[in-house]
């Protein structure tokens, strides 16, 4: 792999990439992206990997906006990177991707493939020369919010090395340990683990599909000891047939992350026998930057119990310098009573170098000397973070705040649900009521009213669904479930098909 790195990082500069050029990448989680990780980084140039769900629009957005100068691009993709690139004025050199054990329809798009791009290359090529500081830019990422463009979010190679080896501590990763890439690698450069696997000697079983069949099966075939994921894979894996998890006979331990993973998702991981550790973070965060660091203590408790204190955000990455909930307005920290809520705010190496092009949002970002994630949050007396929404999906009703989070983790716990999202639906009454959207598990059906009268019975009158609405929810490509587009269902009273 270092010897693929190093023709690549030879081949690119040969073609004049070199010091803060970007190189964009268009790829499932297959070799050539995690040697991306290290060769374009090699010529001091800066690896902005792509979404590989997002549409041609964005991505022309995105090459004009990065300045891209070479894109790699699986075939698998050719269609919206075709239409991406007629529409941006930035027109980059092309290289192909052509997947040997994989044989898309799609077509070549330019003059050479990775592999003739690679055999340019030079083995013997001195690289080190190209890194002049560790706070050099190392990654762009974008992240996307509701409105407007996305903003790019700077990676520099000090956050990435040291988040690489937090990841090591806080997912109790082994020298050598057998990785399976379930989390894409173009999210947060896949949390830092391309690095983090180099680090510890680690095998990486690419995955270009995410599927309980496949993952069973190839985590039973290279014993695989570690992976991540949002909830939503890990609830994929807990609801496939027993029949593909017979025969696992070694531990798994398994990164969740997501704003807050329900209780439901982690109590089932244990139940599959899978070690599941809770980490948060943001994109701007490098991924993880706070761990849920498990007490001895929790094993005694009822698996219920130990899913709920499991569920909490926990404490700082060991390279983070801190994170903390403040009050936004007077900056000043909440009392650790568990119920006060605040804003949750990071400081330290794993927090960006700030949004490329974007001074007035990199600012905004940092005002008051710490960064600010926009989730809402408590401190319990044990110093652990608890996220309880995030700011803009908190729903007001009659005056009341409910969280939807809250409503969200009773609905994980009846038996025929498999993904649920609770936003605001406005109300002439209240203002605001909640309305929950609901993917069944397949072949199980269940009505309105079951669900009303489930919440009933765990929640307050006034945090209960006013409407339940059936179907397959929309998610990201990491599976985080699209609130913004169930908002725009919600307030046109429009269910989803």
């Amino acid at each position: 792999t270092y010897e693929r790195a190093k023709r690549l990082a030879s081949a690119l500069a040969k073609r004049g990439v070199g010091l803060g050029d970007t190189v964009s990448l268009m790829a499932a989680n297959t070799p050539e992206i995690y040697e991306a990780h290290f060769g374009v980084p090699m010529t001091g140039a800066v690896l902005n990997t792509l979404n590989t769900r997002l549409d041609a629009k964005i991505i022309a957005f995105t090459l004009d906006h990065a300045e891209t100068k070479v894109l790699i691009t699986d075939k698998e993709f050719s269609s919206t990177i075709r239409a991406a690139v007629a529409m941006a004025a930035n027109k980059p050199l092309i290289i192909d991707i052509e997947d040997l054990e994989f044989h898309p329809e799609g077509d070549r798009l330019g003059r050479l493939t990775y592999e003739e791009l690679l055999a340019e290359g030079d083995v013997e090529y001195d690289w080190k020369a190209n890194i002049h500081d560790e706070w050099q830019a190392i990654s762009l990422n974008y992240t996307f919010g509701t409105t407007g463009n996305p903003k790019g979010v700077v990676y520099h190679h000090r956050g990435a090395y040291l988040n690489a080896l937090g990841n090591i501590v806080a997912g109790e990763i082994t020298q050598k340990a057998v990785y399976l890439w379930t989390l894409p690698m173009f999210h947060c450069n896949g949390w830092c683990f391309p690095w983090t696997m180099a680090a510890n000697a680690g095998t990486s079983v690419c995955l270009r599909k995410v599927d309980p069949a496949l993952i069973f099966g190839l985590i039973k075939e290279h014993k695989v000891s570690h992976m991540c994921g949002a909830p939503i894979v890990y609830g994929m894996m807990i609801n496939a047939p027993e029949s593909l998890r017979e025969g696992i006979e070694h531990q798994v331990n398994g990164l969740i992350a997501g704003a807050a993973p329900p209780a439901a998702i982690i109590e089932g991981a244990q139940r599959m026998g899978f070690n599941i550790t809770h980490v948060y973070g943001l994109t701007e965060t490098y991924g993880p930057a706070a761990v849920c660091a498990k007490q001895p203590e929790w094993d005694r408790l009822p698996i219920d119990l130990q899913a709920a204190r499991n569920g909490r955000q926990g404490v700082r990455y060991h390279m983070q310098e801190a994170i903390t909930v403040l009050d936004p307005v007077s900056m000043e920290p909440v009392p650790w009573d568990g119920e006060t809520m605040g804003e949750i705010m990071f400081r330290g190496n794993l927090v960006m170098k700030g949004y490329l092009k974007n001074e007035k949002a990199t600012e905004e970002s940092f005002a008051g000397g710490w960064f600010h994630t926009g989730d809402l949050a408590v401190v319990h007396s044990d110093g652990y973070v608890k996220i309880k929404d995030r700011s803009k999906d908190v729903i007001i009703s009659g005056g009341e705040n409910i969280s939807s989070l809250e409503v969200e983790d009773v609905l994980y716990r009846h038996p025929a649900v498999i993904a649920a999202a609770v936003v605001a639906k406005p109300d002439e009454k209240w203002g605001e009521v909640p309305a929950a959207f609901i993917e069944l598990k397949a072949g199980v059906t269940c009505s309105e009213a079951e669900i009303i009268e489930h919440c009933r019975a765990h929640l307050a009158r006034f945090k209960v669904p006013k409407q339940v609405v059936f179907g397959e929810l929309p998610k990201t490509s990491t599976g985080k479930i699209q609130k913004y587009v169930l908002r725009q269902h919600a307030n046109s009273a429009l269910a989803i098909e």
